[in-house]
């Protein structure tokens, strides 16, 4: 029973440490990304559907509240991911000609995780929102 309980306990820690690495690797990809500087939170949307049952190609939007102008808009977005092979997920460059912030894009999950969007004011500022998927059939597993 002792030898049950050591396995047991063994593949707990194994299963829990990938998790908190791959937090502080998403962390150190939008820090990479920033230039350093802690996105703090903003008029960001993700709209994602919470509940995924594929992971090959989830529909993806983003938007961010901002009124587009040559001295107020957004400059980049930026979405990162927490357990895909690759954190970076898509970058995308904006200009005021667009009159809307705002992103659609098909991504692949591997499993169910969390999305974080970034987006860079023109005021140098960073904003970002993040937001949970479940995924019942896993993607981009290799």
């Amino acid at each position: 029973m002792r030898r049950r309980n050591a396995l047991l306990a063994l593949t707990g820690a194994v299963l829990l440490r990938p998790a908190r690495a791959s937090t502080e690797e998403l962390r150190a990809a939008i820090l990479a990304y920033t230039g350093g500087i802690e996105p703090s939170p903003g008029p960001v949307q993700i709209d994602i559907a919470p509940l995924v049952e594929n992971g090959n190609a989830v529909p993806l939007t983003v938007r961010v509240q901002s009124p587009m102008t040559p001295a107020d808009h957004v400059q980049a977005i930026a979405v990162f991911n927490q357990l895909n092979p690759q954190r970076d997920v898509a970058r995308f460059t904006l200009s005021p000609a667009l009159g809307r912030a705002q992103v659609g894009t098909r991504i692949r999950l591997a499993t169910s995780q969390q999305l974080v969007a970034v987006a860079r004011l023109s005021d140098g500022r960073f904003v970002s929102q993040a937001v949970d998927v479940v995924v019942t059939l896993a993607a981009c597993v290799e």
